[in-house]
């Protein structure tokens, strides 16, 4: 089960996930309620998130938490990236705010990156979680292009390229992405606890 109702990251995790023998539906199946994200660190709030679906399904529960950290922004907007402009979720806002904040930054003062910590409980009191993490560098762009993905995809733009994230086919976005990396080792750590 996947402590999210984020229907992006559903969707980027069935494909990242596809072949492996878990059954992976949106914790709102089981009308399990959001919870405060108040930690400082992506893993934090990716084990908080974990442990309140594992509570409230009954079953394993897999969370990742991830944001866009801008260096020449004092990290921001970090582990509050899904509430940049103060709505949670509103991805338009979200890039508008984080544009006018880079307004004037140029060169390697426009470098980002993406991370990803992701934490697989087999039930709320596992005490040997999962966990993985990956980073993927890129800059933000000046203006939004692209319709695929969600979030930063649009302002987020690759490295050697002059194509965004949100231009990217999911396939390849899963190859390359943080959110791909991390789902990757996880994987692998999942494989070696079951003997696999």
């Amino acid at each position: 089960m996947l402590a999210s109702g984020n229907a992006g990251k559903l969707r980027e995790f069935k494909q990242l996930l596809a072949g492996v023998d878990y059954d992976l539906r949106p914790q709102s199946d089981w009308h399990t309620p959001a919870v405060a994200e108040g930690a400082c660190t992506f893993i934090e709030n990716a084990l908080i998130k974990a442990r309140h679906a594992a509570r409230h399904t009954g079953h394993p529960a897999l969370a990742d938490d991830s944001g866009l950290v801008v260096p020449a922004l004092g990290g921001e907007p970090g582990v509050h990236s899904a509430r940049y402009s103060g709505a949670h979720g509103d991805a338009a806002a979200n890039n508008r705010k984080l544009l006018a904040e880079m307004s004037g930054l140029e060169g390697r003062d426009r470098a980002a990156y993406f991370h990803c910590a992701v934490v697989m409980l087999e039930s709320e009191d596992d005490p040997v979680p999962l966990v993985a993490s990956a980073t993927w560098w890129g800059e933000i762009a000046q203006a939004a292009r692209g319709e695929q993905g969600f979030g930063y995809d649009p302002l987020f733009r690759l490295p050697g390229r002059q194509s965004t994230s949100a231009e990217l086919e999911p396939g390849e976005k899963g190859r390359i992405s943080h959110r791909g990396m991390a789902a990757r080792s996880l994987l692998d750590k999942l494989r070696a606890r079951h003997g696999h």
